[in-house]
């Protein structure tokens, strides 16, 4: 999927990396907690979070994610912003909350990670 045809699906506004639209991704996750997209996320391009801090970025960067969606209307600080745009990171806020945008992308054929019992 496209990022731009998830921006369109969840309704997204873009903060930064607009010209990096056009990429396609295969994955995503959501998750507030960063230790969980670290244990246990693997192969995924889209992290969907409320949280709002720098570690985020950081999180994202280490995990070789090239898109972030704030849900419930939550704003980057400007540093985080600055961070994403180093990294060529999309990231967008949607109004959505997590369990719906989760929802949205997975019904139109964004997946994540297997288990291996599954």
């Amino acid at each position: 999927m496209k990022i731009s045809t998830m921006k369109e699906l969840l309704d997204a506004e873009v903060l930064c990396c607009e010209e990096n639209l056009g990429r396609h991704v295969y994955s995503a996750c959501g998750s507030d907690m960063m230790s969980d997209v670290l244990a246990y996320v693997k192969d995924q391009a889209v992290l969907l979070t409320g949280l709002v801090n720098s570690q985020v970025i950081r999180t994202a960067e280490m995990m070789d994610m090239i898109c972030i969606v704030f849900v419930r209307s939550k704003l980057p600080t400007p540093e985080m912003i600055e961070l994403a745009k180093e990294n060529g990171m999309v990231l967008m806020t949607t109004k959505k909350r997590m369990y719906n945008a989760c929802g949205i992308l997975y019904q139109n054929g964004l997946v994540g990670n297997r288990l291996k019992n599954e």
